[in-house]
C-alpha cells in the first residue's frame, strides 16, 4: 500500500463504511427476529389461558422485549451511525467522531440494562425522578444530589 494514496484510502473509507452498515443491519434484524419469536410464542401460550385475562395482559412480556430491544438497538445507532457518516469525511473529523461516539455504546447500553430496575425504584417510590433512580440503583448507599 503506497502511504498517501487517494485510491486506496477512498477503498479502506469504503470498506470500514460497510462493515459498520453490515454491523448495523445484522444487529437491527437480529433483534426483529428475537421480538418476532417472543411474540410467536405468545401468541402459542394464549390459548392455554383460562378466564377472563385481557389481552394487554397476555403481551406483556413482549411489550416489554420489544422496548429494551428498540433501545438496545437504538443505543448501536447512536454509536455507529456517526461512523458511518465519518467514513465519508475528512480524516480529522472521522478520527474524532469515531474517538467520540464509539465509546458511548457501553454508556447506552448500561442506562438500557439498569433501566428496569430505576423503573422498579420509581414504583417504589413514587415521584422520584428517573435520573434519581438511575443514582440510587447504581450507587445505593451515596446520596444523590437530585433527591428531594
Amino acid at each position: 500500500i503506497v502511504r498517501g494514496n487517494q485510491q486506496v484510502e477512498l477503498v479502506i473509507r469504503l470498506i470500514g463504511g460497510a462493515s459498520i452498515l453490515v454491523v448495523l443491519i445484522f444487529c437491527t434484524v437480529a433483534m426483529v427476529w428475537v421480538y418476532l419469536y417472543v411474540r410467536r410464542q405468545e401468541m402459542r401460550n394464549r390459548r392455554y389461558i383460562f378466564g377472563g385475562s385481557n389481552n394487554t395482559e397476555n403481551h406483556r412480556e413482549s411489550r416489554r422485549i420489544r422496548k429494551i430491544l428498540f433501545l438496545y438497538t437504538l443505543s448501536l445507532y447512536f454509536s455507529y451511525a456517526p461512523g458511518l457518516f465519518a467514513a465519508f469525511a475528512n480524516k480529522p473529523i472521522s478520527a474524532s467522531i469515531s474517538r467520540t461516539f464509539v465509546p458511548l455504546l457501553g454508556f447506552w447500553n448500561m442506562l438500557v440494562y439498569f433501566l428496569p430496575n430505576c423503573l422498579k425504584y420509581q414504583r417504589d417510590h413514587p415521584g422520584t425522578w428517573l435520573v434519581t433512580a438511575y443514582c440510587q440503583v447504581l450507587r445505593p448507599q451515596a446520596p444523590c444530589a437530585w433527591s428531594p
